[in-house]
């Protein structure tokens, strides 16, 4: 048999377009921006006061206003979300669902929008601590310890208070979603931090949801834990104890079994905060296609998820929650160049601090 023969001009040819295969160039990285959609939610007017704000007396601070996607024209006139149908008797929810619909069916391939939901755990056996015992004496010297011998607060545990607080949000989630016919989350995240665990589980667990809605079965994030401190309320429980205490959460991947990040007398940044609140942020938008995602976490880590969303500050009370409406734009190249910085020691008092002017969080009032 007679076998072609190769030129040496072909050979290189099918070598080099063998090697421009192999070598095809790499993607280039990208990263995520985020934006708040303005003027959908009181909490976004810089005019709107966050101390008493109540979100369960004013539909979550959902404003009452227009949509472009509302039918202006006709009273008549219908169009269907989710199978309902909708004319300007529907609720301001339902008209929001649509107007998000809209937004996301006419965006650019890169961009979403996303509403997010994120509540603060209900009072916890911390926070009582501290109102009881007074902030100095509390930072400089009882946060540094797992409790004083009657009252437990490292992972602390609701409080009575903390639980009625979860129980009327999900009340008003109940009246949301049967009265004002709001689309509820379609994922559930969580802290996993026991106080915000047992949040989750009394606010969203036992409603009531529409038909085809997912269930209630949130997954565990490590990063949207608290900000990392000395407080031993911050450390949390090892993964076989959360399980036990809550079978049908999941975890997500590579939850480890003990506590990664707590370590004594050490604290994170808050520019390192923000760094971990960016990476789960662009984990879930990355990874979650919802259009309606919840996330229980803390007054600390709430704070720093509006910082990297661009939120104005919104400080939320234990039990509050606050909606924001994202756009995420997924553009190429790497995002601003950041540094991880070490965890930074914390000072301590020898014996509690007498003075309770809480302006004295530095421990410059030992006695």
């Amino acid at each position: 048999m007679h076998l072609p023969t190769i030129t040496v001009g072909a050979f290189l040819a099918l070598t080099s377009l063998a090697s421009a295969l192999y070598h095809r160039p790499t993607p280039p990285k990208t990263h995520v921006n985020y934006t708040v959609v303005p003027d959908i939610f009181l909490q976004d007017d810089p005019s709107t006061v966050a101390s008493g704000f109540n979100f369960t007396a004013v539909n979550f601070g959902l404003i009452n206003r227009a949509y472009p996607t509302d039918d202006d024209d006709d009273d008549d006139k219908t169009t269907t979300h989710n199978n309902n149908s909708l004319s300007k008797s529907t609720s301001q929810w339902q008209r929001l669902a649509t107007y998000i619909n809209s937004l996301n069916s006419q965006c650019s391939s890169n961009e979403r929008y996303t509403l997010l939901f994120l509540g603060r755990h209900g009072e916890g056996y911390h926070n009582a601590a501290e109102t009881y015992l007074g902030t100095p004496a509390w930072n400089c010297y009882w946060s540094e310890r797992d409790g004083n011998g009657t009252v437990t607060w490292a992972d602390a545990h609701l409080t009575p208070t903390g639980v009625a607080q979860a129980l009327s949000v999900h009340a008003f989630w109940a009246h949301l979603i049967h009265v004002e016919h709001m689309t509820p989350p379609q994922t559930y995240y969580v802290s996993p931090l026991y106080r915000c665990l047992d949040t989750a589980r009394l606010t969203f667990d036992g409603l009531e949801l529409p038909r085809g809605s997912p269930p209630f079965v949130p997954t565990v994030k490590e990063l949207f834990r608290e900000g990392i401190s000395a407080h031993t309320c911050d450390r949390r429980s090892n993964r076989t104890y959360i399980h036990e205490q809550f079978p049908s959460y999941r975890f997500e991947p590579g939850f480890a079994e003990q506590d990664p990040y707590w370590t004594a007398l050490l604290a994170e940044t808050s520019a390192d905060q923000d760094r971990r609140s960016k990476t789960v942020l662009d984990d879930v938008f990355t990874t979650d296609g919802s259009e309606y995602i919840s996330v229980t976490a803390h007054s600390g880590e709430i704070a720093s998820l509006l910082r990297v969303l661009g939120h104005r500050v919104f400080a939320l009370s234990t039990g509050a929650a606050i909606p924001v409406l994202v756009k995420a734009t997924t553009l190429k190249g790497h995002g601003p160049a950041t540094t991880t910085q070490p965890y930074t020691a914390q000072k301590t008092c020898a014996v509690p601090p007498t003075i309770r002017d809480s302006t004295c969080n530095d421990c410059s009032c030992c006695t």
